[in-house]
């Protein structure tokens, strides 16, 4: 979700006064502080368990989802630390308001250890590592992370997308082998297209009448308009409905943003006429009571619980964990062709997936140790603890692959309790080998009719230079709030598309052109 302007630019001026006390040192101050501490550990080993012989304690800052039970009682931990001989003491914070206390931590300079389920965006990280508050972890990965230089290895685009224009890495991102963990399905209500005598919806304009039939034909047979024909999870200006449906009126996510590259050359296409095309279409729908109209209120509870209602016909997730009990209602479908014939699935992360997931903070005297304690996570084996828990309790292995006991996931809020991995980006791999949850044959199959349709290269937000980090940050979080907004307005019918013209020279007032050059020239360096 898109932060508030005001409490983002009040960040800024916090951290940024922080960065200026800090350079105020003296000239090498920098330099001494982007080095890692002495650690006072006997002996870390380089492979094997325990990681030390003698005991270390770590605190850590953590995001703490609303799916989530205290970390300390997650078996996965507990277990972890019993294997490791590291204890961690987490602290955690809401999701809600999370990011404020990470920036509120940084400002005040009470760091922990290190940071864990961090979502370090690219410009803290910059602005982070440079004041010498995070530690670059270019050499420890090189010694003591064996497992993610692999995967850095077998993936170059990981290293490019984490690796600062000074060479330094200060946080590490998830990372995401399983292609279809890396985008939302296009779920369709199967049940009420069949009881409609419809076929599944291949272009922008067979979506609509399909969304029609579902509204006006009674498919959940309760004799109530009650159906909801389409719905999506709320987003600052619902962000996630535009991307979406962006692919169907060829507009691509490069970068981390609005950009479609085309012969080497970037386009933010903010203000061009297929966004706004796109943005009448989804009009239409909202206006027309096909699109949910709570999209830009309800909450993420109540989205979940849509799907699971079996009363929505169409809507998007990565997997079908919502819905199991009805699932046989549900199939996958590909995106549909636009008016321009435009077919795309634009909503594609890269394979560093979750950015800045984990860091090591200036004040940990166990770099070290501390890094082969979140490599292990970065292994199949050690991902299967992650969101697996404990063999014979919470799973069992099939065939070389773990999968969790029905009686498991069956058990309301159990999965939650047990490990991070649920609520999303904590630091460690999705490869197939752990994917049988969120990658069942049903979602496999999903998969396959949106592949075709996805971009060949999917580049990652680019990491800037602490300058240039910050002048994006600024041209954004004025952009960006008012695309939102204005986006929001064009949706629902409260802005007229007779301001479009006024809407495309408040952007260019804005400086979207500055901007662009700025990813014109970081997509250069990507493609040499």
């Amino acid at each position: 979700m898109r932060r508030h302007w005001g409490r983002s630019a009040l960040a800024t001026l916090i951290i940024a006064g922080l960065i200026l006390a800090g350079c105020s040192n003296g000239g090498d101050s920098k330099k001494e502080n982007n080095s890692p501490p002495p650690s006072t550990e006997s002996a870390v080993k380089a492979e094997g368990f325990p990681i030390v012989d003698q005991p270390i304690k770590l605190k850590m800052f953590t995001r703490i989802a609303p799916a989530n039970g205290p970390f300390k009682e997650m078996p996965v931990f507990q277990d972890y630390e019993k294997l490791s001989n590291i204890q961690v003491e987490f602290t955690e914070a809401p999701t809600d308001g999370f990011a404020e206390k990470k920036n509120l931590l940084f400002a005040s300079n009470e760091l922990p250890d290190a940071l864990f389920r961090s979502e370090l965006n690219p410009l803290e990280t910059i602005r982070y590592g440079t004041a010498g508050q995070l530690i670059p972890l270019e050499d420890l990965i090189e010694e003591y992370a064996p497992n993610l230089k692999a995967l850095m290895e077998q993936y170059p685009e990981i290293r490019s997308a984490i690796t600062t224009p000074e060479g330094h890495i200060y946080s590490i991102p998830g990372i995401v082998t399983t292609g279809s963990a890396r985008t939302d399905k296009r779920w369709i209500n199967k049940a009420w297209l069949e009881k409609l005598n419809l076929k599944e919806p291949t272009t922008t304009e067979e979506l609509y009448n399909v969304l029609v039939a579902f509204r006006d034909g009674d498919p959940n047979g309760n004799g109530v308009a009650d159906e909801i024909p389409m719905t999506a999870r709320n987003a600052a200006a619902g962000i996630i409905i535009v991307n979406m449906m962006a692919g169907s009126f060829g507009l691509d996510l490069q970068l981390g943003y609005n950009i479609n590259i085309e012969d080497g050359k970037v386009n933010i296409w903010s203000g061009d006429e297929k966004h706004k095309e796109l943005l009448m279409y989804l009009n239409r729908l909202y206006k027309e009571k096909l699109l949910d109209q709570e999209i830009f209120s309800h909450t993420e509870a109540q989205y979940l619980a849509k799907q699971g209602s079996g009363n929505a016909g169409l809507f998007f997730d990565q997997t079908n964990n919502n819905f199991l009990p009805i699932m046989d209602q549900y199939v996958g479908i590909a995106p549909p062709a636009g008016p321009n014939g435009d077919q795309m699935q634009s909503a594609v992360a890269p394979v560093p997936r979750d950015f800045g997931a984990f860091a090591i903070t200036s004040v940990n005297k166990h770099p070290e140790a501390t890094m082969r304690w979140i490599d292990y996570f970065y292994s199949d084996e050690g991902s299967t603890l992650l969101r697996f828990g404990r063999e014979g309790e919470h799973y069992e292995m099939r065939d070389g692959v773990p999968y969790y006991f029905d009686d498991f996931i069956a058990v309301t809020g159990a999965q939650g309790k047990m490990t991070p991995y649920a609520g999303g980006g904590a630091p460690h791999l999705i490869s197939d080998q752990v994917a049988s949850f969120i990658n069942p044959p049903q979602v496999q199959e999903a998969f396959k009719k949106l592949e075709p349709y996805m971009p060949e290269i999917r580049y990652a937000n680019p990491m800037f230079d602490e300058e240039t980090a910050q002048k994006v940050n600024i041209l954004r979080n004025d952009i960006d709030k008012y695309v939102n907004e204005q986006s929001t307005k064009f949706i629902v019918g409260a802005l007229s598309f007779d301001k479009w013209e006024e809407f495309q020279s408040t952007l260019n007032k804005m400086k979207i052109d500055e901007l662009e050059g700025i990813y014109q020239a970081a997509y250069d360096k990507m493609a040499k």
